[in-house]
Formats: C-alpha cells, structure tokens, sequence
C-alpha cells in the first residue's frame, strides 16, 4: 500500500461580513465604474488626413510596408498614439498606422450609405439640403440631439445627416 503524503494543514478563516457602509461603498464604486464605460466608449478620438495623400503603413516606421494611400480629409480614428505615429482605424475598421505629421485635428465624417440625405434639419420631414453619395467626406460642425450630425459640404453647403449613414462620428 502506498502512504501519500500530506502537507501542514491550512485553516481558511472566513471574512466577516462587509457591513452596510462598505456594501454601499461598494455598490456605489460598481455604479460609477459603469457609469463611465459608455462615455469613454464615445470619447473615440477621430483626425483627418492633412496633406493631399498620406500612407498608412502596417508598423510604425517608413521601413515598414506600405498599405494603403488615404486623401486629404480622410477621417480616421486614433487607437493608439506614440511619439511621432499614431495607430488609426478606418471606415472599413482596417487598422495601420500613420504619421501624426499627416493628421490634423478636423474633424470629418465618410458617408458609408449609398446616398445620404441631408436635411435643412434636424427633422425627416425638413427639405433636403443636397444629397452626398457614398464615399464623400463631410465637415463635422456638431452633434446635434436626435441622432443628428450637422455637417458641411466643401463648398460650404450646411445641413444635418442621420448618423447611421456616415462613419467617423
């Protein structure tokens, strides 16, 4: 027969029970925690290309290889920021990395829909202002309630778009 051997036994004490204060506590630092998550998950840091074109490279360094070339006011989303590079997302949520030289802090939206149409207002029913087809990049000027964005058009044409029909927002 075989002996197994056993080691010094351990005695588990158990906790005594939080009392109401620290339960409270507790509950109110869950609250606030999650509380926080939906803001920091719409605080995303969209930037638009700069200069007429710029490459977004598959590492942070000219040496690295090339993938794709953006135009000037293609928005992008700042994941990751280092010194002189910073990791982006695009619209088709590819992520690369781009000089921050190239970025600047415009904020533009891509129109993801086949068509977009945008509003003299916030309101369905409101006339449109001029239709944006897929691909066009629109100024963001604000945010407006409703699931509204009001944007401008290079020529300088204002209105609001639904904020399903663009990414960058």
């Amino acid at each position: 027969m075989t002996r197994v051997a056993r080691g010094p036994r351990i005695q588990h004490r158990r906790r005594p029970a939080a009392g109401p204060v620290r339960q409270a506590l507790k509950r109110a630092l869950l609250a606030a925690a999650l509380g926080c998550l939906p803001a920091a998950a719409r605080a995303a840091d969209f930037r638009s290309v700069a200069d007429d074109a710029a490459v977004l490279y598959d590492a942070p360094s000219t040496a690295a290889n090339p993938l794709y070339v953006v135009s000037k006011d293609y928005p992008l989303e700042v994941i990751v920021n280092l010194e002189a590079w910073a990791k982006v997302r695009d619209a088709t949520g590819t992520l690369s990395w781009i000089q921050k030289k190239d970025l600047t802090d415009e904020h533009m939206v891509l129109v993801t829909a086949p068509s977009a149409d945008v509003h003299t207002q916030p309101d369905d029913a409101s006339p449109v202002a001029f239709v944006a087809a897929q691909n066009v990049v629109l100024e963001l000027v604000e945010v407006a309630p409703g699931g509204w964005l009001h944007v401008r058009l290079a020529g300088g044409t204002e209105g609001y778009v639904r904020i399903g029909l663009v990414w960058g927002a």
